[in-house]
């Protein structure tokens, strides 16, 4: 062979080991951390794998929902959560996992969330040097974003739930906020509206100036998903003036509108109200049994005030002591869950009621659900 044979082979060989090794280059270093993308909603938590193998993981969480949310990776010994997430908004969580399984969740509202379906669950297996392909660390596409699997997909459930009133009635009357400090800091969120709430923090509905009435409340709500949910029930009640109201229940609300979403009208389980930024800051945090946002007849000494009056119901986490029922607590998410308040306001484009701040805001402070 001549030598410029020699030196033509010689190039192909140098060629090819250089080629191979821009590839070997190319290729993610086995101690790459897997990129797992979570997107969490309500009530769903949903992650681009659902197994990887052991080693360094990174999780890219985004907040697809309306309101806030947390993310938390629990199982073989450890336990990580990031700081609770706005809407909108992302942030990411770096560990090293080995094999097992991992319960992975939201834990706002001390389980609140998760209790509603926000969890799912991340298998672990083998590690990345055993030879495992590893996962890649390129975010995903909105494409793969559709695919992304959650929690295990269940047929829908319809909740229903029946409230009795009980125990003493009040009626909250036009006054101040007693935690203005506690709900500044919320209240710098909420936009356009910030400048209506802090003039219901002077003289609002959720003050400490009560009155003992008395009256009853039952209803029954069923939650059925997104936009199915209905309601029926009947409130009577005499305020503080003698008057005697009465509202009739039979059809929700299910217009989200910002910091107030209506999850559909009813809602069992749910965590909100003080620090959550999920609805107004001038109600103490509080869990419910049931929420429910509806439209109303009402009737004053048996005439017709509205066909469109705006409702909200809670059952929720006791928020005023016993005696004088002054609100008690900035958290209350903790207490027993037996006061029940409603709230009555006019519907859009109508007058104020003929009551104490044009509004009927009454609550039932040892009432029960089945």
């Amino acid at each position: 062979m001549d030598r410029s044979s020699n030196m033509v082979s010689g190039w192909a060989v140098l060629t090819a080991g250089l080629f191979v090794g821009v590839l070997g280059a190319a290729r993610p270093q086995p101690d790459a951390p897997a990129l797992v993308s979570v997107r969490l909603s309500e009530w769903k938590v949903e992650l681009s794998q659902q197994t990887i193998a052991a080693g360094a993981v990174r999780f890219a969480v985004t907040n697809a929902g309306s309101i806030p949310h947390g993310f938390e990776v629990e199982g073989q010994g450890l336990e990580k959560e990031i700081e609770t997430i706005q809407p909108g908004a992302s942030d990411t969580l770096s560990l090293s996992l080995k094999p097992g399984s991992y319960e992975v969740y939201c834990p706002v509202g001390a389980d609140s969330h998760k209790k509603l379906g926000m969890e799912t669950h991340l298998k672990v297996v083998g590690s990345r040097a055993s030879g495992s392909a590893g996962y890649g660390g390129s975010a995903m596409g909105e494409s793969h974003m559709s695919e992304m699997s959650g929690s295990p997909a269940v047929a829908e459930k319809v909740q229903v739930i029946q409230v009795k009133s009980g125990g003493p009635v009040i009626q909250i009357l036009p006054g101040p906020f007693p935690f203005p400090d506690s709900a500044a800091p919320i209240l710098q969120a909420f936009g356009d509206e910030r400048e209506g709430l802090e003039s219901q923090v002077k003289n609002g509905p959720y003050s400490n100036n009560v009155a003992p009435i008395s009256g009853r409340f039952t209803f029954t709500a069923w939650d059925k998903g997104a936009t199915r949910d209905s309601v029926e029930g009947v409130a009577e009640f005499a305020t503080q003036d003698g008057a005697r109201w009465k509202l009739v229940l039979d059809r929700v609300q299910t217009k989200d509108v910002p910091h107030h979403p209506r999850f559909g009208g009813v809602i069992l389980g749910l965590y909100y109200h003080g620090a959550t930024q999920v609805h107004t800051p001038l109600v103490p945090t509080i869990n419910s049994a049931v929420a429910l946002w509806a439209v109303g007849h009402l009737y004053k000494n048996d005439q017709l005030v509205t066909d469109n009056a705006m409702v909200h119901v809670m059952l929720l986490s006791r928020t005023r002591r016993d005696g004088d029922f002054a609100l008690a607590c900035w958290d209350c998410s903790k207490n027993k869950i037996e006061e029940l308040q409603l709230q009555i306001l006019p519907g859009p484009g109508e007058p104020k009621f003929d009551a104490p701040g044009g509004f009927l805001f009454v609550n039932w402070e040892k009432s029960s659900s089945r």
